[in-house]
């Protein structure tokens, strides 16, 4: 009973922050600024890609097949950070572990995959220097790669707060803290944007290369 009146206490402490919320939504506007910014980048290398195309008849592109893999990784990767914020809301916080741990792992199994494609073109003599399709994959998924570093580094900010926070009123504390559910909002909309950039990418790239 004790328990049920401390959490009744806290939760209504946490509501009454709610106000301070506002304070920080400028942080949103920023990060969909950012991300606005790296759309006009990669569209921008993907407009110099046919320019040259067009104006050079057709540039082979050769897709590592590791890439399909990272692709369905990736994927997954959104799936689980996805249930990771509903079990965070249904207090489910064993779950929320497991699933942002997992996100955080295939976000970094993505980044070995896309390696592994760079050495497959690299084992096919594909490099940068000589192969004009090869070069724009190298610079397309480089960048891909740098941007998902960041998300990598705020999941595992993320999977740092759950895993001290082990017991149940830490975690709910946790839940209901505006900062902490401003905090993984935006990890979401910018890992999820990183996903949906990358299938993009692939897409764009599989159409050239058919």
């Amino acid at each position: 009973m004790e328990r049920i009146d401390e959490l009744i206490i806290l939760k209504i402490l946490f509501d009454m922050t709610n106000r301070f919320e506002k304070r920080r939504e400028p942080f949103t506007f920023m990060l969909y600024l950012a991300i606005i910014g790296s759309v006009l980048l990669f569209l921008a290398i993907m407009l110099v890609f046919i320019t040259k195309e067009v104006n050079n008849s057709d540039i082979p592109v050769r897709i590592p097949k590791v890439f399909w893999v990272s692709t369905a990784i990736i994927l997954a990767s959104s799936y689980t950070l996805h249930l990771a914020n509903q079990t965070l809301k249904n207090e489910k916080f064993k779950y929320y572990r497991l699933n942002i741990s997992l996100t955080l792992l295939f976000g970094i199994l993505f980044i070995l995959l896309q390696l592994i494609g760079w050495k497959q073109l690299l084992s096919l003599g594909i490099t940068m220097s000589n192969n004009t399709g090869g070069m724009f994959i190298y610079v397309l998924s480089g960048l891909h790669i740098f941007h998902t570093l960041g998300g990598i580094v705020a999941l595992g900010s993320a999977n740092k707060d759950a895993f001290q926070r082990l017991n149940y009123v830490d975690s709910f504390v946790y839940s209901v803290n505006p900062p902490k559910q401003l905090k993984i909002k935006l990890i979401s909309i910018y890992w999820h944007f990183i996903d949906i950039l990358w299938l993009i990418l692939f897409i764009f790239l599989l159409y050239h290369a058919s």
